[in-house]
């Protein structure tokens, strides 16, 4: 894995702890911190998804960053906040991993 590849998963795990803080801003009573995290998550992903982009084509960095926010985030609401399980969004979410996937090894860099 590239050094651009390594700063896209860090920005694609860092972009899970925002809507995370957000949630456990609402749920639990140290509301702030967490409205605290989330910013700092939000601008360390934006920071690596940067440095990731100038190796990484724009179009790629980008879906991969999201999906891997949405895929992190899908999976943290089913295993900590007992989100749905139905069969239509598993399938959802398998067809963002293949896509993840996909971009990856197609990938130039």
């Amino acid at each position: 894995m590239t050094l651009a590849w390594t700063y896209l998963l860090i920005a694609g795990i860092l972009e899970i702890g925002w809507p995370l803080g957000f949630k456990l801003s609402q749920t639990t009573s140290h509301r702030m911190a967490f409205i605290l995290m989330a910013i700092v998550c939000m601008s360390l992903s934006g920071l690596f998804l940067w440095l990731a982009q100038r190796t990484i084509p724009i179009g790629t960095a980008y879906a991969v960053w999201t999906g891997i926010g949405t895929a992190g985030t899908f999976l943290i609401g089913i295993l900590a906040f007992n989100d749905s399980t139905s069969m239509m969004r598993i399938l959802s979410f398998l067809l963002i991993v293949v896509g993840l996937i996909g971009l990856r090894i197609s990938g130039q860099s």
